[in-house]
């Protein structure tokens, strides 16, 4: 007797709740990778915006002049907006008569972590949910596994005499769902890290030009 063993028709003869599992386990699976990609180039994208604003930073710029045009563009991200928000704060305050120099300092700092906070939030994003699939997948696709299996014995035991070929559809088609969830697990969990990793070094250099900036403008304030 040959029985087809194809993964298509054991996913079409799998129980109700395998099947289930394995759809659950792909659509999953569809939007993790889906978030990979949108994480990939915000990423991407952040770090060239960076490297272009360090470099114009740096080159000499006015800084008047690289507010204001900034503030024009008004889609300013990343290191620009922590800037951005740091001298709005920094010329509102210094324009206000008595005020010390510390408040004014102080100001600008609370303003441009604010908008730091803000932009480590937005880069994390999506972050959490990769982390859920690749802690999470295996788990759901080992129940599925397990609810396989144990159909395949509950069958065996309304025959009296049992053959490789009877167990073999049930138990293959069980672990598919541990396949499956193995399939979902493991790009989440590596896009995971790696992201992670890259929201790291983009928040310390974020961190790092707010500590220069912050030094810059206390040499401003004090001359």
């Amino acid at each position: 007797m040959h029985t087809d063993m194809s993964i298509l028709s054991l996913v079409s003869g799998a129980s109700f709740m395998v099947q289930l599992v394995l759809i659950s386990l792909l659509l999953i699976s569809i939007i993790a990778w889906t978030m990979i990609f949108q994480k990939w180039r915000v990423l991407k994208k952040a770090k060239e915006e960076a490297n272009l604003f360090e470099r114009r930073f740096w080159s000499g710029a006015d800084l008047v002049d690289l507010y204001k045009a900034l503030a024009q563009r008004k889609d300013a991200q990343g290191m620009a907006s922590i800037f951005e928000s740091g001298f709005r704060e920094y010329a509102k305050l210094h324009k206000q008569p008595g005020i010390e120099n510390e408040a004014v300092l102080e100001g600008a700092q609370r303003a441009m972590r604010v908008t730091l906070n803000r932009e480590v939030d937005r880069v994390e994003s999506a972050l959490p949910f990769l982390a859920t699939v690749g802690s999470t997948s295996p788990y759901v696709g080992l129940f599925g596994t397990v609810w396989g299996i144990m159909n395949s014995f509950r069958a065996l035991g309304q025959v009296e005499q049992a053959t490789m070929a009877m167990v073999a559809p049930g138990i293959a088609e069980a672990l598919i769902a541990t396949a499956m969830g193995l399939f979902a697990a493991i790009p989440a969990v590596i896009a995971y890290n790696r992201f992670s990793y890259s929201v790291e070094r983009l928040e310390a250099r974020y961190d790092g030009f707010m500590e220069e900036f912050s030094n810059l403008l206390n040499r401003q304030v004090h001359n």
